[in-house]
C-alpha cells in the first residue's frame, strides 16, 4: 500500500498550499495596511483576505461537474497552476487593486484543491484505509499553517518586513504540486471506468495496490456505476462445492447458487434462505421504526447491521476474505481447479476491437455467432475451466472487493417488455458474511474451530462442514454482454458528464441531506469564533506581554502565537488518522462533539463568573485547547470525508460541488456576523450559540449519518440506495392508511 499513501500525500500537498495562504495572508495583511494606508479603509482589508473565499466559492459552482468531465487529475493539475500564478502575481502587486486580482486567482486554486483533493483520495485509496488517507488533508493543511506562520514570524523579526515576498514565496510549494500532478499522480481509476478506459485503469489500479491481479476491484468499479435501481437485500447459506462433504450432508441443489473464488479456481454453493441475516433483519427493522414514528434513519441501521458485528482486526487488507473468513478450511474440504481467473484472457480474438475494450470478466458457454439473450440461465462459465451447471439453477462468479465483500454475478429469468432477460438476465451482487454474535437472537447456528454449525430449525444443513451465513445485496449489473457472446468488463453506458438526473435518485438525496447538513452545522459550530478569540485569550494569561518583555513586537507576538495554537493540533489530527478507520466516523463525531459543547459552555461560564483575571484567562485557554484538539480530531476532518464517501460515481463531482457551495457560503456568512455577533451578544451569547448548534449536530449525526469505515464506495452507495427505498415505502405504507 506504499504506493497509494504517497498518492494521497501528494494530493494532500493542494491542501497544505491552502493553510499556507491563510496562514500568510493573516500575517502580512498587517504589513499591506501600512503600505496602500488602508486603516481607514476596513472595507479594502476586509475584500483583500476575503477575496479568495470568493474566488474559492466562484470556482467551486463548476469544479465537481467539470471534473467528472475532464478527470480529476487534469483539475489538480489546473489548480497548482493556479497557486502558482497567484503567488507571482502577488509578489508583483504594484497597487490593492491587482493584489485583489491575486487574490482571486489563489482563490480558484484553494477552491479546486478543497473540493477535488477528498474526492481524489477517496476514489484510489482501498477502504481499509480510506479514512487514515482521507485525513492527509486536514493535516497537511494545518501543517501548511503552521509552516507559514513561522516563516512569516520570522520575516517580522526583520527591520522591514516583506509582505510581497511573504505571499510570493507560496510559489516555491507550487511548483512542487505541479510537478506531483502532471508527473507522479496518476488519473483517478473510478474515473477512468466511467469513461470505458479500462485498460488504463487496470494499469493505474495495478500501480496503486502494488499487485499484478486487480480483476476484483476493476469490476467493483464497472459495477459502481448502476447504483440505485431496485436493489434487494437476499440471504444464503454458502459451503463448500464438493459433491459429498465429511458427514455425507450437502446443499440441495435446488435454487442453488455457484460461485467462484478469483485466485485459486475454488467454487462454492450457495443456497437462498430468508429471515436469517441480520443485515435483512435491520432493514425490516429499520422500515418498522420509521412507521412507528422512529425518526432514526434506515440507512444507519443497515450500516449499522454491518459494523456491529465485524471486529475491526479482521479488517486489514482487500485481499482478505471476510465473507469467506474460514477459507482455509473449507478450501480444504473443496478441489482445486486448474485454471486461475484472469479477465484479459477470455477474449483471444482482439485484433477488430479498441485496446481499452478487452476486458471481458464473464464469459457465457456459446459460440462466436451465438445471441447473447439466447443463453439458458446458469451457462456462465471460465474459458479455460468450463466450469458450469446445466439445468441445476444459477451460476455465478466472485471476487473480493475489500471491506469483507465479495462481488459476484448470476443469471435470472426476469425479462423486459422485448421478451428477453433484462442485460441478459445478468445480475450483480455484493455479498457479506454473517457472524455468530449477531444471529444468536435471530437462528440458531454456533461457532466451534473454524467451522459454522447450522441447526435444523434454520432449514440448514446440521453439520459442522464450514457453511457460512451470508447477506446479499443484488440488483442489475452494470456489466454488458460484449462482442461475440462474452459478457464484458464495460459500463452499459458512457456518460459524456454528470447525471443531473441522477440528483432524483431517493439514495443521492438521502446523501446529499447528510453530506450538505454537515457542511452546515461543521461551519456554525464555532471554530471560527474560537479561532477569532484564541489571541485575546492567551493575551490574558500573559502570554504576549511575556513576548513582548522578551523584544518581540506586539505582530511578531500574535504571529508566534497562532503558530504554537496551529502546531498544538497536529499531534490531535495524528491521534485521528489512527482511529478514522477504527473507532470510524460516526463514532468520533458521536465522542468528540459533547467535549466540544461542555468546552464552550465552559467559556459561556469563564466569561460570565469573574474568578480574577488569572483564572479566567487559565480556564479559557484550557477550554479553548481541549476545543481545538477535539475539533480537529471529530467534526473538523469528517464532514468532507463522509462527502467523498457517500455519493454514487455518476454523480460524485456533482454533489461534491453542492456540498463544498454549501461549506464556503457558510464559512463567508460565519466570518462576517462574527464581528456583529461578538458586539451585540458578547462572548457569552455567541458561545452560547455555538453549544447548541453542537447540540443539534450531535443529534443530526446520531440520527442521520451512518457509519462508513471499511466499506467499498460502491457499497455505500448501495446502502443509501436501499435505505431511501425502505423510506419511501414507509412513508407509503403511512400514507395509505391515512
Amino acid at each position: 500500500m506504499r504506493s497509494v499513501v504517497l498518492v494521497a500525500l501528494a494530493a494532500a500537498i493542494g491542501n497544505m498550499l491552502q493553510g499556507w495562504d491563510n496562514a500568510t495572508i493573516a500575517g502580512a495583511v498587517i504589513y499591506i495596511k501600512k503600505e496602500f494606508h488602508l486603516e481607514k479603509e476596513p472595507k479594502i482589508e476586509g475584500l483583500i483576505v476575503a477575496m479568495s473565499l470568493i474566488g474559492a466559492t466562484l470556482i467551486t459552482t463548476f469544479s465537481g461537474p467539470v471534473s467528472d468531465r475532464v478527470g480529476r487529475r487534469s483539475m489538480l493539475i489546473l489548480s497548482s497552476l493556479l497557486y502558482f500564478l497567484s503567488s507571482i502575481v502577488m509578489f508583483w502587486s504594484p497597487n490593492v487593486y491587482v493584489l485583489l486580482f491575486a487574490r482571486l486567482l489563489d482563490g480558484f486554486g484553494i477552491g479546486l484543491a478543497v473540493t477535488l483533493v477528498p474526492i481524489y483520495i477517496s476514489e484510489t485509496a482501498p477502504s481499509e484505509i480510506r479514512g487514515l488517507l482521507n485525513t492527509f488533508p486536514q493535516f497537511c493543511g494545518s501543517g501548511g499553517m503552521f509552516l507559514s506562520y513561522c516563516l512569516v514570524f520570522g520575516m517580522s523579526l526583520q527591520e522591514s518586513p516583506s509582505w510581497r515576498l511573504m505571499l510570493g514565496v507560496l510559489s516555491v510549494p507550487s511548483i512542487l504540486y505541479f510537478v506531483l500532478a502532471a508527473f507522479f499522480l496518476p488519473e483517478s481509476p473510478r474515473w477512468l471506468v466511467s469513461k470505458g478506459r479500462m485498460e488504463e485503469a487496470r494499469q493505474v489500479l495495478q500501480r496503486l495496490r502494488d499487485r499484478e491481479d486487480v480483476s476484483g476491484e476493476l469490476a467493483l468499479l464497472v459495477e459502481g456505476l448502476g447504483v440505485g435501481k431496485d436493489t434487494l437485500i437476499e440471504e444464503y447459506v454458502i459451503g463448500p462445492d464438493n459433491e459429498e462433504i465429511e458427514g455425507g450432508q450437502e446443499l440441495p441443489r435446488k435454487d442453488q447458487i455457484k460461485l467462484y473464488g478469483p485466485e485459486d479456481g475454488q467454487s462454492w454453493m450457495a443456497k437462498p434462505v430468508k429471515g436469517q441475516s441480520s443485515l435483512a433483519l435491520a432493514s425490516r427493522h429499520g422500515s418498522m421504526l420509521t412507521r412507528g414514528g422512529s425518526m432514526m434513519d434506515p440507512v444507519v441501521t443497515l450500516f449499522g447491521s454491518i459494523h456491529e458485528k465485524l471486529p475491526y482486526d479482521n479488517m486489514n487488507a482487500s485481499s482478505r476474505s471476510m465473507v469467506f473468513p474460514n477459507m482455509g478450511s473449507i478450501l480444504g474440504l473443496m478441489g482445486r481447479q486448474e485454471s486461475q481467473w484472469d479477465p484479459e484472457r477470455n477474449n483471444d480474438d482482439s485484433s477488430d476491437q479498441d485496446e481499452s475494450l478487452n476486458s471481458p470478466l464473464l464469459s457465457p458457454q456459446t459460440t462466436e455467432t451465438d445471441e447473447f439473450n439466447q443463453l439458458p440461465a446458469g451457462t456462465m462459465h471460465r474459458r479455460q475451466s468450463s466450469l458450469f451447471m446445466a439445468n441445476m439453477g444459477e451460476t455465478a462468479t466472485a471476487t473480493s472487493i475489500g471491506g469483507g465483500w465479495q462481488l459476484a454475478w448470476k443469471y435470472n429469468e426476469k425479462v423486459g417488455a422485448d421478451g428477453k432477460r433484462v442485460n441478459g438476465g445478468l445480475q450483480r451482487m455484493y455479498i457479506h458474511e454473517e457472524t455468530a454474535n449477531n444471529n444468536a437472537n435471530n437462528m440458531g447456528f454456533s461457532r466451534r474451530g473454524s467451522l459454522l454449525s447450522f441447526h435444523t430449525e434454520a432449514d440448514v444443513p446440521a453439520q459442522e462442514n464450514g457453511y457460512i451465513q451470508a447477506s446479499a445485496l443484488v440488483s442489475q449489473a452494470s456489466m454488458i454482454p460484449g462482442i461475440k457472446g462474452e459478457t464484458a468488463m464495460l459500463p452499459q453506458e458512457i456518460k459524456a458528464g454528470p447525471g443531473w438526473r441522477e440528483l432524483n435518485e431517493p439514495g443521492v438525496k438521502r446523501a446529499l441531506i447528510v453530506g450538505v447538513g454537515l457542511q452546515i452545522l461543521q461551519q456554525f459550530a464555532g471554530i471560527n469564533g474560537v479561532m477569532y478569540y484564541t489571541p485575546q485569550i492567551l493575551e490574558e494569561t500573559g502570554v504576549s506581554s511575556l513576548l513582548t518583555n522578551l523584544g518581540i513586537s506586539a505582530e511578531s507576538a500574535s504571529l508566534l502565537i497562532s503558530s504554537l495554537t496551529t502546531l498544538f493540533m497536529l499531534p490531535c489530527i495524528l491521534v485521528s488518522m489512527r482511529l478514522m478507520d477504527v473507532s470510524g466516523r460516526r463514532s468520533l463525531m458521536l465522542s468528540t462533539i459533547p467535549i466540544l459543547i461542555l468546552s464552550l459552555i465552559t467559556l459561556v461560564i469563564g466569561s460570565l463568573v469573574k474568578l480574577g483575571g488569572t483564572a479566567n484567562a487559565l480556564i479559557s485557554t484550557a477550554s479553548v485547547m481541549v476545543y481545538l484538539s477535539c475539533f480537529v480530531m471529530g467534526f473538523g476532518a469528517i464532514p468532507n470525508i463522509l462527502c467523498s464517501e457517500i455519493f454514487p460515481t455518476s454523480v460524485r463531482g456533482l454533489c461534491i460541488t453542492i456540498c463544498a457551495l454549501t461549506f464556503w457560503i457558510c464559512d463567508i456568512i460565519v466570518t462576517y456576523t462574527l464581528p456583529v455577533m461578538l458586539k451585540s451578544l458578547g462572548l457569552a451569547g455567541v458561545f452560547g450559540i455555538y453549544a447548541f448548534v453542537c447540540a443539534v449536530a450531535w443529534v443530526f449525526v446520531y440520527l442521520k449519518v451512518p457509519e462508513t469505515k471499511g466499506m467499498p464506495l460502491e457499497v455505500i452507495s448501495e446502502f443509501f440506495s436501499v435505505g431511501a427505498k425502505h423510506q419511501d415505502d414507509s412513508a407509503s405504507f403511512l400514507s395509505d392508511d391515512d
